[in-house]
């Protein structure tokens, strides 16, 4: 059953929201990829976010440039956690906008925000969520940090 929702404003943001996929991939857990932008696809948008949960969905993923409205706009319609994923667009002001617009949510509408460009660590950050009530998750991320330790390990003894 698929457990994360990947969205982004357009195409261009595919080869960031990338990562957030294949981190996924690799952990085995199962993701749905969509473009759904706040602006030009709004009822597109408000019909995923209102109905993600009742579809099996348990967080989401949402990247956007620019004026960043897909995140929060997504978490405002959803009971499911949303990781905001900043991207760095051609019309971006050296992506602060995007941060800003996804990270200075009001009160009451969170979003978790990861940093410019850093869909790996959206979904890290997924997997780390559902791993709190899925213990064969939990286990594929002690798994995987452990294995950042050994590789930081073995770098240091190449010195």
């Amino acid at each position: 059953m698929t457990k994360v929702g990947i969205i982004m404003g357009s195409k261009s943001d595919l080869p960031v929201m990338q990562e957030a996929a294949d981190f996924l991939k690799e952990m085995g857990i199962a993701y749905e990829i969509n473009i759904v932008s706040a602006h030009r696809t709004p009822e597109l948008m408000y019909d995923y976010a209102k109905n993600a949960h009742l579809r099996g969905l348990e967080v989401i993923i949402a990247g956007a440039g620019g004026a960043a409205h897909l995140p929060g706009m997504t978490a405002s319609l959803t009971p499911l956690p949303v990781i905001g994923v900043p991207v760095k667009s051609s019309n971006s002001i050296d992506g602060w906008d995007s941060i800003l617009s996804i990270l200075q949510m009001p009160g009451g509408i969170p979003v978790a925000t990861v940093a410019l460009n850093g869909a790996k660590n959206a979904g890290i950050l997924a997997a780390k969520i559902l791993g709190s009530t899925d213990k064969e998750i939990q286990n594929k991320m002690l798994a995987y940090m452990e294995d950042m330790k050994q590789k930081v390990l073995e770098s240091g003894k190449n010195l």
